[in-house]
């Protein structure tokens, strides 16, 4: 008998007839895959079950989850490869007992009405998707009773604070505002060195607004403004108050109340076409009273900016699709939402740190088809 090695280093028998002393190698046994299961199963996947298809303990998956940089980049990428393909995603409530973080971000305005808070919110909400923030919105309703009930009632659900009281102290806030809890201020009425803010130039905005109309002929120009205890409202006052004095010295005011709303606009237009002799151009401190002034206008039968010229502030969505098209100082609304809350979130992270330093965000003059130079027979030019 003859035998010869084959490729696998075994004899076999090269003549003989029937039969083979080689032999192959044993197949593993089978074991079912157990992402199979755990795809089919009602249950939601936990950490547990990636740890076990990955082959790796829990904690190597929670750090991965986490972001921890002690994970090869082999097996970061296995292990959230696992964990896209069984639709796998962290318990926000584990997460948060983890790293002591509710992962949400709280909100205090003073009011939610109208499209200018609308707006902020979007903003606020973008930059805090962006970074896997929730949201939890609350209003003062312009009421420091109520300011101070909210800041109460988020002590402890929320790991920083975003606060726009422009009808609000320094010192109402340092006494209610939780010690040691991240904030950002937004138009506040006095920043301080203990928070980061952000500010809009109001008094800039309002300046040049009224050197504008100055400048189309317009020396009886009325002004509808906001909330008497309002920052925001009195840095609009203001502008246009010092930019009469500085245009002419025998110029004279002519202010009317509003509160911001629409209704207070149309009121004070009611009154402005009463009065004699008549302005030629009405500056509402923002534009939600300067839709109501033109609605007075429409009633009055008159044209806008024919016979009497209508402004704003603000720039919400709607001032561009009116008739005419609002002219007002656009406030970058959404920037100044998601501004606040990038540093917020920057904040949060890097604790302890000292808070970013204020920041005033400026505004545009935005020339629409409300605003002409004044009639002739008006006298004003």
């Amino acid at each position: 008998m003859h035998s010869k090695a084959n490729s696998m280093g075994q004899n076999v028998n090269v003549y003989g007839v029937g039969w083979v002393v080689a032999s192959k190698p044993a197949a593993p046994a089978w074991r079912p895959d157990p992402r199979a299961n755990l795809m089919l199963s009602p249950m939601p996947p936990t950490i547990k079950d990636v740890a076990k298809v990955a082959g790796v303990s829990v904690a190597t998956v929670s750090r991965v989850m986490n972001g921890h940089a002690a994970v090869t980049p082999e097996t970061r990428a296995r292990i959230l490869g696992i964990a896209k393909e069984l639709k796998f995603t962290p318990s926000g409530a584990a997460r948060s007992l983890i790293m002591k973080r509710t992962q949400t971000i709280g909100a205090l305005l003073p009011d939610l009405h109208g499209e200018y808070f609308s707006e902020l919110i979007r903003g606020i909400d973008l930059a805090a998707r962006a970074r896997g923030l929730h949201l939890l919105v609350s209003s003062s309703h312009g009421n420091a009773e109520e300011a101070a009930t909210a800041l109460r009632a988020m002590h402890g659900r929320v790991d920083g604070m975003l606060v726009m009281t422009p009808h609000l102290s320094a010192e109402f806030l340092e006494g209610h505002l939780p010690s040691g809890l991240p904030a950002v201020l937004m138009n506040a009425c006095a920043p301080n060195e203990h928070h980061a803010s952000f500010q809009v130039d109001n008094y800039g905005g309002a300046r040049e607004m009224t050197q504008h109309l100055w400048q189309q002929g317009h020396r009886r120009i009325a002004f509808v403004a906001g909330p008497v205890q309002n920052h925001e409202a009195n840095e609009r006052l203001r502008g246009y108050r010092e930019a009469l004095t500085a245009l002419s010295r025998t110029a004279k005011p002519s202010i009317w109340q509003g509160d911001f709303t629409e209704e207070t606009g149309y009121q004070a237009a009611r009154q402005i076409l009463e009065a004699s002799p008549r302005p030629t151009a009405i500056f509402a401190a923002n534009d939600m009273m300067a839709l109501g002034c033109m609605a007075v206008m429409a009633r009055a039968q008159l044209q806008v900016p024919q016979d009497i010229s209508v402004v704003g502030f603000d720039d919400i969505p709607i001032a561009r699709y009116v008739t005419p098209a609002l002219t007002t100082v656009r406030v970058p609304i959404v920037d100044l939402g998601s501004q606040a809350l990038a540093a917020l979130a920057l904040q949060i992270e890097r604790q302890p740190a000292e808070p970013a330093p204020s920041s005033v965000l400026q505004v545009q003059l935005v020339h629409r088809q409300s605003c002409a130079p004044p009639p002739r027979s008006s006298g004003a030019a």
